[in-house]
């Protein structure tokens, strides 16, 4: 399939929204971590707009590739892998650093319970 005019209009539909949804998300979290106060509150909303936002992206470009023919999808399924694995352990290991952290200082308003 060589041109725009030969992909069929329900793909067309289904990469639009796909990109759109994972652009939106991708944009929630950023603005979530632009806003949020501390640095523990900052940690959630970043990473739910990287593994929804980059999961809308992969299935739009799972999409649009399939149709197209022009090349297998592997590569965007090992990415959506990739980034569904990695962004919670990153989450999960930034927040431990920053909790030990604040415990050897002895600050106040570190979060105890975690």
């Amino acid at each position: 399939m060589n041109s725009a005019a030969e992909f069929p209009l329900w793909a067309a539909i289904l990469v639009a929204f796909f990109v759109l949804l994972g652009s939106s998300l991708t944009l929630i979290g950023t603005i979530g971590f632009a806003k949020l106060q501390s640095f523990y509150e900052r940690l959630h909303a970043p990473t739910l707009g990287t593994s929804w936002g980059t999961g809308g992206i992969v299935i739009a470009s799972v999409i649009y590739f399939s149709v197209s023919g022009e090349r297998p999808v592997f590569q965007e399924i090992f990415i959506g892998i990739f980034m569904t694995v990695t962004t919670p352990v990153s989450l999960m290991l930034l927040g431990r650093a920053a909790l030990y952290r604040d415990r050897a200082e002895q600050d106040p308003n570190s979060r105890q319970s975690l």
